[in-house]
């Protein structure tokens, strides 16, 4: 997604909430083991949706698995065409932690967008891929932003952007489609762990390398970026479930895990 606006800005509008706004709100035990959401081996319960293209066609086998990796590959690509898309798991969650590791790799996709930098994200809480339009870039929902150093702008990680949707932070509706969290800058090629616990449609927060670096409240379909102009949930319409993706904007991307256990919110 679109890169956020200005690093300076959001790192003020975060450094502005109050110590009770920034405390940890989310109240939760875990239920069960952790599920497995890719094997390790295939794309089994795993669905592609690429702009322009029908449910399943996986354009230019551009999802694939290969030594136990889940790659997005773009080495049978010419150009990027526009041609975004997303690898979504089969089921819907609404109160769950994911743990994703991912790094990113190789050179970007040439046509790919400026800000698809090293640019992934783990979209959650999204509307389901057959609900998509054939040429929609995005689904609603809500990314959980994976991002990558280029050697010499801060860029952290485990940010979040908004397809369609809105949040908020500190009690106020954030108005930029992109906000960076307060995680550090990761470049090369290194394996990066980042977890999102997402509790219904209250509380979200992220962390990275276990360090809690962004939350979030209050989380409602709304917003002109990327939801389309006939979409049938009402704006303002509380987000409590979704389905879960990961991204292709061109970037060349590895995930050797995401695995998810779920929650049970305690008051």
């Amino acid at each position: 997604m679109k890169f956020f606006l200005s690093v300076l800005i959001s790192v003020i509008f975060l450094s502005c909430t109050s110590k009770k706004d920034r405390s940890d709100k989310a109240r939760y035990k875990e239920v069960g083991n952790w599920i497995q959401l890719f094997n390790g081996k295939d794309l089994d319960n795993w669905i592609c949706k690429f702009a322009g293209d029908t449910l399943n066609y996986n354009y230019k086998n551009t999802f694939r698995v290969e030594d136990g990796i889940l790659k997005v590959s773009y080495d049978e690509y010419d150009n990027f065409d526009n041609k975004f898309g997303h690898l979504f798991y089969k089921n819907k969650f609404s109160n769950y932690k994911i743990r994703v590791e991912y790094r990113f790799t190789g050179k970007q996709l040439p046509g790919s967008p400026a800000w698809a930098y090293k640019n992934n994200g783990v979209m959650i809480h999204s509307q389901s891929p057959l609900s998509m339009e054939k040429n929609q870039w995005y689904p609603v929902s809500i990314e959980v932003q994976l991002v990558g150093g280029n050697g010499k702008d801060k860029r952290p990680t485990a940010g979040v952007c908004t397809p369609g949707t809105n949040i908020e932070i500190g009690g106020k509706v954030v108005p930029q489609h992109c906000t960076p969290s307060l995680a550090k800058t990761y470049s090369g090629d290194e394996w990066v762990t980042v977890e999102a616990v997402v509790l219904n449609n209250t509380v979200i927060q992220h962390f990275v390398e276990g360090k809690k670096v962004l939350e979030y409240t209050n989380p409602i379909i709304g917003g002109g970026n990327g939801k389309p102009d006939d979409y049938p949930v009402p704006d303002g319409t509380p987000l409590k479930e979704g389905y879960i993706a990961i991204q292709s904007e061109g970037a060349p991307t590895e995930f050797r895990k995401i695995e998810l256990i779920r929650l049970e919110p305690v008051q």
